[in-house]
């Protein structure tokens, strides 16, 4: 068995994916390649620059994967715009740096599924390694099933790493945390899979497991945790140009049927005049019915970043304080922006937001997610009882 194979889903499995291919050349003592700079320079604004390739792609060799075994990075596309679109861009980055990137268009319409397990058995088979960023992932999970690696690296995909990290330790079934608990019956369909894919998840005779994050990660002893500083990051963008104001981080809360809508929108507004924002950095899953609402009662500028906001911010402009609600951004900023002088402020989930269909587990992660934050972000207190009330720092 040679070679090792990353399964990628969205813009951040791809970044992470970079980050611990530059740590890896870091433990081998070997100085990474220093590419040719695109895109924005120092303190320009993010947006054009970075060329956008057609999806399947010619890959460069050489470059950062040339000191460990060779690394191909699959790109599972999904299907929503503004996934696929950061992804083209995340791409083009990982072949500058001599990472070979197949584009899979694995949901492609009728016959995807088959397709892309028979075009990737051989490689899968082969692989020393496997590197995934979602382990919740139905596709990631069928094809664990049909193929065991010696060694698997999982790579953050959102605060979703934690969850992981935790039920694997719990010895429990594989469950989002904004999911009910009930099967459903797509749920009851795949549970075979899922069962063993949770036991190839797992470390065993013959298997490693590493987590790969800039989480905190309540993992059994027998899983290998790494750190990500976000060292590529910061060798490769900035130091960013500061703006005088604050920028807001959107959040898919609303879309997952966490948090109320209504409440939502009062929040960003408070906020906003709070600390004087100018700018609402939307997530690539947040829905243009929503944004549009946001941009037109809070007077917000709206932006929908063409790569992960940890770049984004990198590369700048961005605020001197940022505000973000509970995700993996209170974790990843402060490490990707050190020594920069932003202010990264987290604000709470008060339970009065969560609508009534939320899953049970829904506030107690969040707030694990908020009080697990860096020790350099500030906590905002949410009063939440009426549309008077205001955030404090708490």
């Amino acid at each position: 068995m040679t070679g090792q194979l990353a399964f990628v889903e969205s813009p951040v499995q791809l970044l992470n994916v970079l980050e611990w291919t530059h740590a890896q050349k870091a433990v081998a003592g070997t100085r990474p390649a220093e590419p040719e700079r695109t895109g924005a320079t120092d303190g320009a604004p993010a947006g054009p620059g970075l060329p956008v390739p057609a999806e399947p792609g010619a890959p460069s060799t050489g470059g950062l994967a040339d000191a460990t075994a060779p690394l191909t990075v699959v790109v599972l596309s999904p299907t929503d715009p503004m996934s696929r679109g950061q992804l083209r861009r995340m791409a083009q980055l990982a072949r500058d740096e001599g990472l070979t990137v197949r584009w899979q268009e694995a949901r492609g319409g009728r016959g995807a599924l088959v397709r892309t397990l028979r075009e990737l058995s051989g490689p899968l088979r082969s692989a020393e390694r496997v590197i995934i960023g979602d382990p919740f992932s139905r596709y990631v999970q069928l094809l664990l099933s049909l193929f065991a690696p010696r060694h698997l690296t999982v790579v953050d995909d959102g605060t979703a790493t934690m969850e992981f990290a935790a039920q694997l330790g719990r010895g429990e079934r594989l469950v989002r945390w904004h999911r009910k608990g009930n099967l459903g019956p797509r749920e009851l369909v795949l549970a075979p899979v899922t069962s063993l894919a949770r036991r190839r998840l797992a470390p065993a005779r013959g298997r490693t497991v590493e987590i790969f994050t800039s989480l905190p990660v309540e993992a059994p002893d027998t899983l290998t945790v790494t750190e990500n500083s976000f060292a590529w990051t910061r060798s490769r963008f900035g130091p960013p140009l500061l703006t005088r104001g604050a920028d807001l981080v959107g959040t898919s809360l609303v879309e997952t049927g966490v948090v109320d809508a209504d409440h939502y929108a009062r929040v960003v507004g408070e906020l906003a005049g709070t600390h004087g924002a100018t700018r609402y950095f939307a997530h690539r899953r947040e829905s243009a019915e929503k944004l549009h609402r946001i941009a037109v009662e809070t007077g917000l500028q709206v932006v929908r970043p063409d790569l992960p906001l940890e770049l984004i911010a990198r590369r700048g402009p961005i605020g001197r304080t940022v505000v973000s609600f509970p995700s993996t951004v209170v974790h990843t900023l402060p490490l990707a922006l050190a020594g920069t002088g932003v202010r990264v402020a987290v604000c709470e989930i008060a339970p009065e937001w969560l609508r009534a269909s939320a899953s049970p587990r829904a506030q107690g992660f969040l707030s694990v997610v908020t009080g697990t934050a860096a020790h350099e972000v500030d906590r905002l207190t949410a009063r939440a009882v009426s549309s008077t009330d205001r955030l404090e720092f708490g």
